[in-house]
């Protein structure tokens, strides 16, 4: 028994050296095996055995790999990965999500191109060149190799089709958007600026549908002014902690700091536009992504923190502005509270609405300084204004200053404030109120309605077996002192019975 005791460590010692032995021997060729370029004629198909990304191709540093990326269980898209903290810095933007499956196939014939023969193509950089190569910044690049040229051509390179991430020392432009991985948010950049924007929302006219900004960063051109003659301006994330804005390569117009402005940190950096809407600046310090830089400070500052109808209280989290409808991870509307876009139909008029009205006081927009306003003198006068229009979903209104602020888009969520002469009027399309409640008064009714078919048919059952029995005995028990003495499902039967017996 000694023996085995003192065999068994060791042999556990050593199945672990040999297994972690093994698992590094094998990491390292799989590395070795993956290419840092390819020329015409490369094909790869994504692995069923894989799970989460499939390496296709590595910088000199192994730190990024273009990569097969699983979405969800069985879909992917092409993007190139943080190797080490398995974060996406881009993604293609596919026509639609191909399939992890032998079908699809990812080629290079002169252009990269992902497709499967059944659907076709999904993504392609439509180029004629010679060889795929990815930097060690990330920049996946098409070149074209000239015979006696040192340097390639570049035929096409991500860094020119950024998707929600901006690394060190690549330049964007106002040719180029940041769109957050949920779609509904975007960077881009103005004349003299650069801005955060909800999707799908104007909320300064029509005609616009680069959405609703709700974050400007304006140039404070301390060092440089911006000249209407020199052409867009650009951002570029500089190595020592800033987002800078140039319209020329000399002296930056503007200079947006991090933390870390000034300061060498050990990794690379990168910004995101983050799926709540914020913009984020991280730096690698070997082991994570250490938060450097946030767009916007606040919580209840964000576009729409607590989801449409929702009410962001500063401290004490989310709540609903219908009092009446507890706040739940999902929000205080459903989806369809939103569509179509207005309440204008040929039925529309001021009689026959297709919203009810929700007011509310204490409630402020949390970017009023991007909105537009009209000044009006009482809020009636400016909660009228907005149920004459069929356009208007709501309407915020300050009654120290008269600004009326109309609201030509869903209502996503407010900040609430002590000042109660800040108030608010907001349309609900009829039903949307209802329609949470709805479902829990319906699955009620309808357990009600089961209960009293159940009890009926007890009571049915019972009432035929009663005349049954009667009709067989003559009578189905008998009288002891009042008390009638059967069965205990003829209970009620018999009792009713029982004072008819004793009146006799």
């Amino acid at each position: 028994m000694d023996l085995v005791n003192s065999i068994t460590p060791l042999k556990l010692t050593q199945f672990f050296i040999i297994s972690i032995f093994f698992s590094i021997f094998f990491q390292i060729k799989v590395e070795s095996e993956t290419p840092n370029q390819f020329f015409k004629g490369f094909k790869a198909n994504p692995n069923p055995q894989i799970s989460n990304f499939q390496p296709l191709l590595t910088d000199s540093t192994g730190n990024y790999s273009l990569s097969f990326l699983r979405v969800e269980e069985n879909q992917l898209n092409l993007a190139i990965i943080h190797v080490k903290s398995f974060e996406s810095i881009w993604v293609a933007n596919l026509t639609r999500l191909a399939i992890w499956a032998d079908p699809t196939e990812l080629y290079f014939n002169g252009s990269l191109v992902l497709s499967d023969s059944r659907s076709g193509v999904f993504w392609s950089t439509h180029t004629d060149g010679d060889r795929v190569w990815l930097s060690n910044t990330s920049n996946l690049q098409v070149q074209k190799v000239d015979n006696g040229v040192t340097s390639p051509s570049v035929l096409w390179q991500s860094f020119d089709f950024p998707s929600n991430t901006l690394v060190e020392n690549q330049n964007f432009t106002s040719a180029m958007t940041l769109v957050s991985s949920n779609g509904l948010y975007s960077m881009r950049l103005g004349f003299d600026f650069f801005g955060l924007y909800f999707k799908g929302e104007s909320g300064s006219g029509p005609g616009s549908d680069s959405g609703r900004i709700y974050w400007k960063h304006k140039a404070l051109e301390a060092k440089a002014d911006v000249m209407e003659d020199q052409g867009h301006i650009y951002v570029v994330l500089k190595s020592n902690g800033f987002l800078g804005m140039y319209q020329n390569e000399s002296v930056p117009v503007d200079i947006e700091s991090f933390n870390s402005f000034q300061q060498p940190v050990s990794g690379v950096r990168r910004i995101r536009v983050e799926p709540d809407g914020n913009l984020k600046g991280y730096f690698w310090d070997g082991s994570s992504w250490v938060l450097d830089y946030q767009a916007i400070k606040e919580t209840c500052e964000l576009p729409s923190p607590c989801g449409a109808y929702g009410l962001c209280q500063p401290g004490k989290g989310c709540s609903c502005l219908d009092n009446s409808t507890d706040y739940s991870i999902d929000g205080c509307a459903p989806p369809n509270a939103q569509e179509p876009r207005d309440f204008c139909g040929a039925s529309y008029d001021l009689d026959h609405k297709k919203y009810k009205g929700l007011p509310r006081n204490g409630v402020e927009l949390p970017n009023t300084e991007l909105m537009d306003y009209q000044h009006m003198v009482s809020f009636q006068e400016c909660q009228s204004a907005c149920e004459g229009n069929c356009t208007c979903w709501g309407v915020v209104y300050t009654n120290t200053s008269g600004f009326c602020y109309i609201l030509n888009y869903p209502i996503q969520s407010l900040v609430g404030v002590r000042d109660e002469s800040k108030m608010g009027f907001f349309k609900m399309r009829e039903g949307v109120g209802k329609d949470k409640m709805g479902v829990g008064f319906g699955v009620g009714v309808g357990l009600l309605c089961g209960a009293i078919l159940v009890l009926g048919g007890v009571i049915g059952l019972g009432y035929y077996r009663y005349i049954k029995r009667k009709r067989e005995r003559g009578v189905s028990g008998y009288v002891d002192d009042g008390v009638v003495v059967g069965p205990y499902k003829d209970l009620g039967n018999a009792s009713f019975r029982s004072i008819e017996l004793i009146e006799r």
